[in-house]
């Protein structure tokens, strides 16, 4: 479940629990509309925890020689990035 479909499961939840009041035999659908936000609101917290830690993926360090045919220098550089 991602971020957008927690955010349904809110917005059903939502409705279920306050705008309804229409009644199903042996349903409560207040009860239902709890249920659903919680699910949403766990999904929510979690989506945003995993998209969190996959912004963290590290750095990437690279180095690269190159000598010179001419004058036989050698050049170094050296670079860092984040993914």
């Amino acid at each position: 479940m991602r971020i957008g479909g927690s955010l349904f499961l809110l917005a059903l939840g939502a409705i279920l629990a306050f705008a309804v009041s229409d009644m199903i035999p042996n349903v409560d659908l207040t009860l239902v509309g709890y249920i659903l936000m919680g699910v949403g609101a766990i999904g929510l917290i979690v989506s945003l925890f995993m998209t969190a830690s996959a912004r963290t993926g590290g750095r990437v360090s690279e180095t690269r020689t190159v000598t010179d045919p001419a004058t036989g220098e050698t050049v170094r550089r050296d670079e860092s990035r984040d993914i």
